[in-house]
């Protein structure tokens, strides 16, 4: 206790990072990965990743990058999420555990999403069938393309919380240490498999899909999947206390649907939750030797800490600090691991442990 109380009061005595406008300091990019195979047995000719980057890299007395740290986003989003000022304010200003003065912050858009390679490119579902393995070799490919060959810190949020487990027992030799926030290392089963599969059979099985070749979304499919997803992500306290009545229950979720279909492609849908269907790295999690802080929430709805996978498995891994962030009407459910004030002084902690 009395190590996180200081580390408490260090980061209340950092300078706040002001509103700044996060995206003027981005750089985008793309790297073209050319007849890039997949586990499928698939292949592109020329697979894109798009990503963006804060801050300018550092190099050591071997000229090698040694500031590099990597955030990778979650199922259906992008590297530019983490822009967002619940996150951004805490991390990336002066004086903050990320501060862009310091380190060069690597923002990939995973395949399948944002800017990079996906099927509402044109080949609809006849994209390759993408997995989570494949989205990290992709990942690795773009860091050895920006001359990176160790990161600083990899960090991922819910499915790239997940990529970071594979990171670790796949490429621990590039990893300094790891944070990763919302998931389990085992296998997506039970309920967390049902409702991805319930989503994704809800737009296959609108007329309007057409086995992926639709001229116009197949709306009803998408608002079905689309309130599967703002289920799966709420925090039950929080919205108790923030929508209190029936009327403002309504008033709020009508409209977040709308906004949420507004920016999904169907097929796109579909393959992004589907690439979670060869995740297990519960097997391996023994043979983990990077340090690492994971970080889930007990008002998570995907990985509720009832399930008891979290602790025993944090046991097999002597590299691993596990840290459950109790539920309150201020968490997030799923999405705390946005919300760094919920956890940037473990962050704090992991980095200084993890300084030489």
């Amino acid at each position: 206790m009395p190590r996180l109380l200081a580390l408490l009061l260090l980061l209340v005595a950092a300078p706040a990072a002001a509103q700044a406008d996060w995206a003027s300091h981005l750089t985008d990019g793309d790297v073209v990965l050319p007849d890039f195979h997949f586990r499928s047995g698939e292949t592109l000719p020329q697979l894109r990743i798009h990503y963006a980057t804060l801050g300018t890299p550092h190099r050591d007395g071997a000229g090698h990058i040694d500031n590099a740290v990597m955030i990778l986003h979650g199922t259906g989003g992008t590297g530019r999420q983490f822009l967002a000022p619940q996150f951004a304010n805490e991390l990336y200003g002066p004086g903050q555990p990320l501060d862009i003065s310091r380190y060069y912050i690597i923002l990939p858009d995973g395949i399948g999403h944002g800017r990079s390679s996906k099927p509402s490119d044109g080949l609809r579902m006849r994209f390759p069938h993408y997995d989570y393995d494949d989205m990290v070799e992709a990942q690795r490919l773009l860091l050895g393309r920006l001359g990176v060959v160790r990161l600083r810190l990899l960090m991922g949020t819910s499915m790239g919380c997940m990529h970071g487990f594979v990171w670790a027992e796949s490429h621990p030799e590039m990893l300094r240490a790891a944070m990763p926030l919302a998931c389990l290392p085992a296998e997506i089963a039970g309920r967390n498999r049902m409702w991805r599969r319930m989503a994704a059979e809800a737009i296959r099985r609108d007329p309007a899909w057409a086995e992926g070749n639709y001229t116009a979304e197949p709306v009803q499919g998408l608002r079905a999947a689309a309130d599967l997803l703002q289920v799966a992500g709420m925090a039950p306290l929080y919205v108790q206390q923030a929508y209190p009545t029936r009327e403002a229950a309504d008033a709020y979720i009508v409209p977040r649907v709308e906004a949420d279909i507004a920016t999904r492609d169907a097929n796109d849908l579909i393959y992004q939750l589907e690439a979670s269907r060869t995740y297990d790295p519960l097997p391996g999690i023994g043979r983990i030797r990077t340090p690492m802080t994971w970080v889930n929430s007990a008002d998570d709805f995907i990985n509720p800490p009832e399930l008891g996978i979290a602790e025993p498995a944090a046991r097999r891994m002597p590299s691993v600090r596990f840290v459950l962030i109790p539920a309150s009407a201020e968490t997030r459910g799923h999405g705390t691991h946005t919300w760094a004030r919920f956890w940037k002084a473990e962050l704090v902690d992991l980095l200084r442990r993890t300084e030489r």
